[in-house]
C-alpha cells in the first residue's frame, strides 16, 4: 500500500501531470469525503459535468476556484477538449474529474479522457466515494454478490425490449438507471420479458429528504409506479433479480413438459411467451424450442 495523506500533512499542491477522478455526493452533502474536498481545493484544474451545479458543491464545501480553473466536460465536448486537458497534464498541471452527482464515468462522461490519459503515460487515481447504483443495490435486499450494472436502457420501445431480451437469462443481478417520466413505461417492460413475478426494489431520491426504496414482484412495481405519483420523482434506480439458473437435464426436461402441454392448446408464440413468463428462461430461446417439438410431433409428409 502506499502512503497515505492524515489532516495535516497534506501538501500544497497534487502531483504534477496527474488526473484524479473524485465521487461527490448523490444528494447529501455531508457524503463528501474530507479526501476529496481537499482534492477539489488542491487541483489546479477542475472538470465538471455541470458547473453551475458543482459550483453550488465547491461553495457549500467553502471553496472557491481562481478564474478560469473549473471547465466544462460532457458529452459534448469531451472528445474536442481532451487533447487540451492532456496538454494541461504535459504542462505540469494537476486535474481533479467531478460528475453531477457520484463516481466519473459511471453512466458519466469520462472514459474517452481516461482512456487518452493513461495512454499519454499519465497517472490517474480515484477519490472513491458516493454511487447510486451500489446504494441501491444494497437496499434492494436482492442478491448482491454478483451483478450487472446496465446503466440507462434505451428511451425507445423496440430498442428497450430488445436490450432487456438480450438480458432475460442473466443470473446476476440487474441494476439500471431510469428517468422519472420513463419508469412505468420501463417497470411494464420488464414484467412482460422477465416475467410479472420477478423481484424487484425502486429507489429514488437517495439520501435525501424523500429517500424511498420500494420492493415487489415487477408487476406490483409497474402498477405502484402507475397509481403513485411519487415513484415517479427524482432519480431512480432499478434492480430486478436474475434469471434462476437453469439446470441441466432436469429443468430442461420440465421446460419441454410445460412448451409440449400449451402447444396442445396454443399457438408457438403464446406458449412460448407463457413459458417465459413462468420459467424466466428467454421467450425467443423457448419459440424456437417450441417450434422443433412442435415439428417432433407432427405427422411426417410420408405417413
Amino acid at each position: 500500500m502506499g502512503e497515505t495523506l492524515v489532516e495535516g500533512e497534506a501538501d500544497s499542491s497534487l502531483p504534477a501531470g496527474s488526473l484524479w477522478l473524485v465521487a461527490t455526493p448523490i444528494g447529501n452533502l455531508r457524503d463528501l469525503s474530507a479526501r476529496a474536498v481537499d482534492v477539489l481545493r488542491r487541483a489546479e484544474l477542475l472538470l465538471a459535468e455541470d458547473t453551475r451545479h458543482t459550483q453550488h458543491l465547491l461553495h457549500a464545501c467553502g471553496i472557491e476556484r481562481k478564474p478560469n480553473t473549473l471547465w466544462s466536460l460532457h458529452e459534448h465536448n469531451e472528445h474536442s477538449r481532451t487533447g487540451t486537458i492532456v496538454a494541461r497534464l504535459r504542462a505540469g498541471a494537476s486535474v481533479a474529474l467531478v460528475s453531477d452527482a457520484g463516481t466519473p464515468l459511471i453512466s458519466d462522461p469520462g472514459a474517452a479522457l481516461v482512456a487518452a490519459v493513461v495512454a499519454a503515460g499519465f497517472p490517474v487515481s480515484t477519490v472513491p466515494g458516493p454511487c447510486a447504483a451500489i446504494a441501491a443495490l444494497s437496499l434492494s435486499t436482492l442478491p448482491a454478490e454478483r451483478f450487472c450494472f446496465e446503466g440507462f436502457l434505451p428511451a425507445r420501445a423496440a430498442a428497450r425490449r430488445s436490450a432487456l431480451e438480450a438480458l432475460v437469462n442473466e443470473t446476476r443481478t440487474l441494476v439500471f438507471y431510469e428517468a422519472p417520466h420513463r419508469i412505468v413505461a420501463m417497470l411494464e417492460a420488464c414484467a412482460a420479458v422477465f416475467g410479472a413475478e420477478r423481484p424487484a426494489a425502486v429507489s429514488r431520491e437517495l439520501t435525501k429528504r424523500f429517500e424511498s426504496v420500494y420492493r415487489g414482484t415487477l408487476a406490483e412495481l409497474a402498477t405502484r409506479a402507475n397509481t403513485d405519483a411519487d415513484v415517479a420523482r427524482g432519480e431512480l434506480v432499478v434492480v430486478i433479480a436474475g434469471a434462476e439458473p437453469v439446470a441441466e437435464p432436469e429443468q430442461r426436461r420440465r421446460i419441454d413438459a410445460l412448451l409440449v402441454a400449451l402447444l396442445a392448446e396454443l399457438p408457438v408464440s403464446q406458449a412460448a411467451r407463457l413459458a417465459a413468463q413462468a420459467t424466466g428462461v428467454g421467450r425467443n430461446e423457448l419459440y424456437a424450442r417450441a417450434m422443433e417439438l412442435r415439428a417432433s410431433t407432427e405427422p411426417s409428409a410420408d405417413g
